[in-house]
C-alpha cells in the first residue's frame, strides 16, 4: 500500500526554520516563522498563563474528557471577546478546535457538508494554508484581488471588483485584522462596504480571526468581524489563541458560526459531529486556561496589560525599521511598514534577492519576501534595513 504514495512538498516555512537552524552563521536573523519573539529572540509564557498555570496545578481534580464541543464557559468567554454583545449568544453554536488552523479545517468541513458546490473566495495572496486545505477537501476554490504590489498597500477596487463576481452562497474568506501575509487592511469605512456587499450577494463570510490584539488593539481588531456579524445572517468565525494569549503549542483555537437562534441546536449538532470525526474531544488545557485568564478580573487585566506590551513592541518596531530605511534610502518607498499591522509585512523583493539576503545576510524570509516583524529587535533594525537598502532598494 505504501509504495503507492506520492511524495509531499515540504512545506516552505518549515524548510526555512530547517535551513536557519543548520546556519552556522552568529549573526543570522530569522523573520521567517509567524510567532511572537521578544527582544532576547525567546517565545516567552505570558506572565497571566504562568499564573493561571499554576491555579489550575492547584485546583484541577480531573483529566477526564470534555465535550464534544469543548466547555460550555470557553465558548462563553470566546464569543464574549471576540463579539461582546454584537450578536445574542443564542445565535452562535461554537466548537473548541486544535488551534486557528482546526477551526478553519472545521469551518470548511462544515461548509462541504451544508453546501459542497459552495465556492469558496480567498485573498490573493493569503496565508498558505487556506489554499492547501480547500485543495485537499476538493472544494471549489476562487481568488480576489487583494494586494497592490505597487503601493504596498489594499487593492480594494480590485478586490471590490472581484468581489462582485461572488454567487449567493459562495463563502469569502476575510481575514479579520493583520492580513497575513501582507499586513495590510481595510479601513472602518471599506470594511463596511465590504458587508454592504457580501450581504447584497448573499454570501456567506469565513473570518479567520488569528491576531486579534496585535494590530490596533482587541476592540479595534475585532471590529470588522463584529461589523460583518451584525450585518450578515451567517457568519462563520475561527479565531486563534496561540498569538494573543502565546499558547502556540496548547493548540487552542474555536469557530463559531452565527445564524438564526432556530437553528442554532442543528448546526451545534453539526459542529460537534465534525469534531468526533476528526479528532473527538478537543485539547482543553490552553482552552481552560483561556476561559480562567478572561473570567478572572486579576489575570485578565495581567494579560491585557502584556498584550498591549506585545502590540505596542512590534509598533515600535514597524517604525524604527521604516524611519531607518527611509534615512537609508532617501525616499519614502517603505514607509508603508510602520502603517501596515500585525506580524508581517511584504518587502517587495524578488525571489532573487531573498536569496541574497539569506546567502549574503544570514536573513531568513519567505520567498514572497514576507517578513515577521516580531523577529526584530531594536539592535537587529539596523541590520536588515542596511541589508534591504544594499540589495533591494
Amino acid at each position: 500500500m505504501f509504495e503507492a504514495l506520492k511524495p509531499q512538498a515540504q512545506d516552505k516555512i518549515l524548510a526555512l526554520i530547517q535551513m536557519f537552524r543548520d546556519d552556522p552563521r552568529d549573526g543570522k536573523i530569522d523573520l521567517g516563522v509567524g510567532v511572537y519573539k521578544d527582544a532576547t529572540g525567546l517565545t516567552p509564557v505570558m506572565r497571566a498563563v504562568k499564573a493561571a498555570e499554576k491555579k489550575l496545578w492547584e485546583e484541577e481534580k480531573t483529566k477526564t474528557y470534555t465535550g464534544l464541543a469543548g466547555e460550555p464557559a470557553f465558548h462563553a468567554a470566546m464569543i464574549d471577546l471576540i463579539l461582546d454583545g454584537t450578536v445574542p449568544h443564542d445565535r452562535v453554536a461554537a466548537v473548541a478546535t486544535p488551534g486557528g488552523t482546526g477551526a478553519v479545517r472545521q469551518a470548511l468541513e462544515l461548509i462541504r457538508l451544508a453546501s459542497p458546490h459552495a465556492t469558496v473566495w480567498i485573498s490573493d495572496p493569503t496565508w498558505p494554508n487556506h489554499p492547501s486545505i480547500i485543495r485537499y477537501l476538493g472544494m471549489p476554490m476562487a481568488e480576489y484581488r487583494y494586494f497592490d504590489a505597487a503601493t504596498r498597500g489594499l487593492d480594494f477596487d480590485g478586490m471590490m471588483a472581484d468581489l462582485a463576481k461572488v454567487k449567493a452562497g459562495d463563502v469569502v474568506l476575510l481575514h479579520g485584522c493583520c492580513h497575513n501575509p501582507t499586513g495590510a487592511n481595510p479601513t472602518p469605512d471599506q470594511w463596511a462596504r465590504i458587508a454592504d456587499l457580501l450581504a447584497e450577494k448573499g454570501a456567506v463570510p469565513l473570518v479567520d480571526l488569528a491576531y486579534q490584539g496585535f494590530g490596533d488593539g482587541l476592540d479595534e481588531d475585532a471590529a470588522a468581524t463584529r461589523l460583518i456579524a451584525k450585518r450578515l445572517p451567517e457568519v462563520l468565525i475561527a479565531a486563534s489563541c496561540s498569538k494573543n494569549f502565546g499558547i502556540y503549542r496548547e493548540r487552542t483555537g474555536i469557530l463559531l458560526a452565527v445564524g438564526d437562534a432556530a437553528g442554532k441546536a442543528t448546526v451545534q449538532a453539526n459542529l460537534a459531529f465534525l469534531n468526533r470525526q476528526n479528532y473527538s474531544f478537543p485539547p482543553d488545557h490552553g482552552a481552560r486556561l483561556v476561559t480562567m485568564i478572561l473570567t478572572d478580573p486579576s489575570l485578565r487585566t495581567m494579560w491585557k496589560e502584556e498584550l498591549e506590551e506585545v502590540r505596542l513592541n512590534m509598533l515600535g518596531l514597524r517604525r524604527q525599521l521604516a524611519e531607518e530605511l527611509r534615512r537609508l534610502t532617501n525616499s519614502d518607498r517603505f514607509d508603508f511598514i510602520a502603517n501596515h499591522r500585525g506580524m508581517f509585512s511584504r518587502i517587495g523583493a524578488t525571489p532573487e534577492e531573498v536569496e541574497r539576503l539569506r546567502v549574503e545576510r544570514g536573513i531568513y524570509m519567505v520567498g514572497d519576501s514576507r517578513l515577521n516583524i516580531a523577529g526584530l529587535n531594536a539592535e537587529t533594525v539596523p541590520l536588515l534595513a542596511r541589508a534591504i537598502a544594499d540589495i533591494v532598494a
